[in-house]
């Protein structure tokens, strides 16, 4: 995969600008337009780099690697990498969880994999959650929601995508 050069964003951000040609019937370009769509793709892009890091970190953390490790392969301190991408979300493990949860994510990560999706979204948490009867099933009965009726719904709502890559799913945001 070759990345874009700049010539290549700048023919993007003209692609995507189609008011900066046309404004006001003016032959000068709309500097303003352009710029607004470029500090957009470039938000984009940075995006994107983030969450390419932050998903090798995660997993060098997976696989054992120190936060130390981690940060003098990044160039910054190990208290600055651990800041950056130990937010309190990916502190719980399967040790923390309880049996009910345990089977509960289980089936989260089927219904991410059945439909082929390399995300775990709150559809599939909700799919999980009301798979068999557990704590959030009993939750949802008190409060006179029908867990069936939750299961069969979210079911039928999630997408099918195209990802094979079922060892790299990882949790939205």
């Amino acid at each position: 995969m070759a990345l874009p050069d700049l010539d290549d964003l700048i023919a993007e951000v003209d692609r995507r600008c189609d008011t900066a040609h046309r404004s006001a019937g003016r032959e000068q370009l709309d500097w303003l337009a352009l710029l607004t769509v470029a500090a957009d793709l470039a938000g984009q892009l940075h995006t994107l780099a983030d969450d390419l890091v932050e998903y090798y970190v995660e997993h060098c953390r997976t696989h054992g690697s120190s936060w130390t490790d981690i940060g003098a392969t990044l160039g910054v301190t190990r208290q600055a990498v651990q800041q950056r991408f130990n937010s309190p979300h990916k502190r719980y493990g399967p040790e923390t969880m309880t049996d009910d949860l345990r089977q509960a994510m289980t089936h989260v990560k089927q219904a991410a994999v059945q439909h082929r999706n390399n995300y775990i979204g709150t559809e599939h948490l909700l799919w999980g959650l009301t798979a068999e009867d557990n704590s959030a099933t009993q939750l949802l009965q008190a409060a006179g929601v029908s867990p069936e009726a939750v299961h069969r719904s979210v079911g039928t709502r999630l997408s099918r995508g195209a990802s094979q890559a079922t060892e790299r799913i990882a949790w939205t945001p």
